[in-house]
């Protein structure tokens, strides 16, 4: 199973148990990362997510994804470009939530009315 959580991480593994709250167990899991045209991987093991973190869950086709023309190489090498992937996208964000906030008075996420 594939599983994308809230903030941006991609899980890789195998569905093992989940409960009427999406709440789920992966066994064998690993963390991939991506940049381009390459992706890493890091081995993570057991991992239980809460499912109030899980925005996507789906199952991998094996046979297809091996006809992927993603490169493999190792995590230290794609993990900077992967956080600066993450820093150009945190201050996109922000420059988007400052205009919506200053021109059309929306609140800023995390702000006052954005509690549930």
């Amino acid at each position: 199973m594939l599983v994308v959580l809230r903030d941006g991480r991609k899980l890789h593994g195998v569905l093992r148990s989940y409960d009427q709250f999406a709440n789920l167990v992966l066994e064998d899991t690993v963390e991939r990362i991506y940049h381009q045209d390459v992706y890493a991987e890091m081995k993570r093991g057991l991992y239980l997510i809460r499912g109030e973190n899980v925005v996507l869950l789906g199952e991998i086709d094996l046979d297809q994804e091996d006809d992927v023309p993603l490169k493999q190489v190792d995590w230290e090498t794609l993990e900077p470009y992967h956080q600066k992937d993450i820093a150009d996208k945190k201050a996109r964000d922000e420059l988007k939530a400052n205009v919506l906030f200053e021109k059309r008075g929306f609140c800023k996420e995390g702000g006052e009315g954005d509690g549930y």
